[in-house]
């Protein structure tokens, strides 16, 4: 169906940059002629929307439902604008990044949203939608958008008046429409079916890191061990009889790292690139951002880092880690996080293997004490019991983990690629049709009829994972303008 998609038959000039050719008989009107900006005042009780980057207008109440950001509820709301279904509302300090769309729902917005209505019946809110939401048109609004800095600008209404827009007749918009709404939900349910498997195979991976580290396989075999013992350890359950389970200290040598130190203490101190938590992801390590703080040639021996240490997080998710495989020298590491260096034959590969059990455990989030500030302090970390094998069937779970986790990891990562493949898919396609580059008419005609689709169903589960920490903070930025402006 797709291959079947042509140009039309003629192209004209639209005269605008972001446009390019449209179809002769299509209309090329500015934003002041089609749209009309709505200060309708709404009544406070209504539900509160805001707009995200990611998905467009939804209830605020679904985009803090289970988030620790604030909402406004108690917020003076009566400068606060009405939304009817099908008006546009965009952010308008965040328009050129692609918070902007076309709301399904009844409610109110702040004054730092902009509220626009269609003048005529005869273009579709539907179509809108599509088109404001290609990055065509986040790339003029930016180029629309006043301010000194990107912090600072604004796609304010007298200016979203000068915006072109691309206009075919209704009974094409609804082609359009029909077409795009088709293709949308086929390759979200593709998506859908990928995001599946992602879950699918990450759940036998940490079942399988689980059952090598705790000794619930034998490794070498594939059987379990003949004789169990009680670890005494709640999480851990029955280990192999001939285990140890001895607290981290025993067998590991943990440092915690340096506090930031913001100018020189001493002449000889000199700038050095520090790590944070933000920089260490489960079994990963990043350092091409790290910032630098001052220290002493003592500092740097005493907090420095090389290949093979494992990095833990002190705080924010205290007890996620990974191990440095190459790394600039000249490096140390802040207080937020933790220097760990195997002792009696041990190996820090194990000991992250076994970290990410007890964190899929929930064991992390209980001893960290959440209610305050967590932190995996290192009389925790060191107090910890974790089982021990001996060195030898040390090696074999990490030779066996490391070979099992590397295909699995393949297959999760060529997953996520087809995602990415087919939203950049979709993207390029719902762009091509609402600007004109391929005729869809014919092809609408010949679609079946489907039912509706629930609109949590209309949404990747994925993009709003994947999103969800992104849009909690552009609500939470949206919130804060919403306080400046009321």
């Amino acid at each position: 169906m797709i291959r079947d998609l042509k140009p039309y038959p003629a192209y004209k000039d639209s005269g605008v940059e972001w446009l390019g050719q449209v179809p002769e008989h299509w209309e090329v009107l500015p934003g002041r002629t089609v749209f009309r900006e709505i200060n309708d005042r709404g009544h406070p009780d209504e539900q509160m929307l805001s707009v995200t980057i990611t998905r467009g207008v939804l209830r605020q109440a679904d985009l803090l439902a289970d988030s620790s950001k604030k909402d406004s509820s108690n917020e003076d709301k009566s400068n606060y604008k009405l939304v009817q279904p099908g008006d546009l509302v965009y952010n308008k300090m965040r328009a050129w990044q692609g918070a902007v769309g076309v709301s399904a729902y009844r409610g109110i917005v702040s004054p730092a949203y902009i509220v626009q209505r269609l003048r005529s019946v005869e273009n579709l809110p539907r179509y809108m939608h599509f088109l404001l939401r290609t990055p065509l048109f986040a790339s003029e609004a930016e180029r629309w958008s006043y301010g000194i800095t990107s912090d600072q600008w604004s796609l304010r209404a007298e200016e979203f008046k000068c915006i072109y827009f691309s206009l075919p007749h209704l009974p094409e918009q609804t082609a359009i429409v029909r077409f795009l709404d088709y293709m949308d939900r086929r390759i979200r349910r593709y998506i859908r079916a990928k995001q599946k498997l992602i879950k699918l195979l990450e759940e036998y991976r940490q079942a399988l890191i689980h059952q090598a580290v705790t000794g619930k396989i034998d490794v070498r075999t594939g059987q379990p061990y003949p004789a169990y013992k009680p670890s005494g350890v709640q999480w851990l359950g029955k280990v192999p009889a001939h285990w140890e389970v001895k607290p981290v200290k025993r067998h590991y040598a943990i440092q915690l790292g340096k506090m930031l130190q913001t100018r020189p203490n001493n002449p000889d101190d000199v700038e050095v690139p520090y790590l944070k938590a933000q920089h260490i992801q489960w079994f990963s390590v990043r350092t091409s951002d790290a910032p630098r703080m001052w220290a002493s040639p003592r500092d740097i021996q005493q907090f420095g880092i090389t290949a093979g240490d494992l990095l833990v997080c002190e705080g924010g998710e205290g007890g996620r880690c990974g191990i440095v495989k190459e790394i600039p020298e000249g490096f140390i590491i802040q207080n937020a996080l933790h220097r760990v260096r195997p002792r009696n034959h041990c190996r820090n590969d194990y000991l992250q293997y076994v970290m990410s059990v007890i964190a899929a455990t929930g064991w992390f989030e209980a001893l960290n004490n959440k209610a305050t500030i967590a932190h995996f302090t290192r009389e925790k970390f060191g107090a910890l019991y974790i089982p021990i094998p001996s060195p030898d069937e040390q090696t074999a779970i990490v030779r066996f983990l490391d070979a099992q986790t590397a295909k699995l990891d393949a297959a999760i990562a060529a997953a996520r690629r087809e995602i990415d493949l087919l939203r950049e898919y979709r993207t390029r396609l719902i762009a091509d049709v609402v600007t004109g580059k391929v005729d869809v008419r014919e092809v609408a005609t010949q679609l079946p009829e489907e039912p509706p689709e629930e609109e949590a169903e209309l949404m990747d589960t994925e993009e709003i994972a994947e999103g969800e920490a992104r849009d909690d903070d552009t609500a939470a930025e949206a919130l804060s303008e919403e306080e400046v402006e009321t």
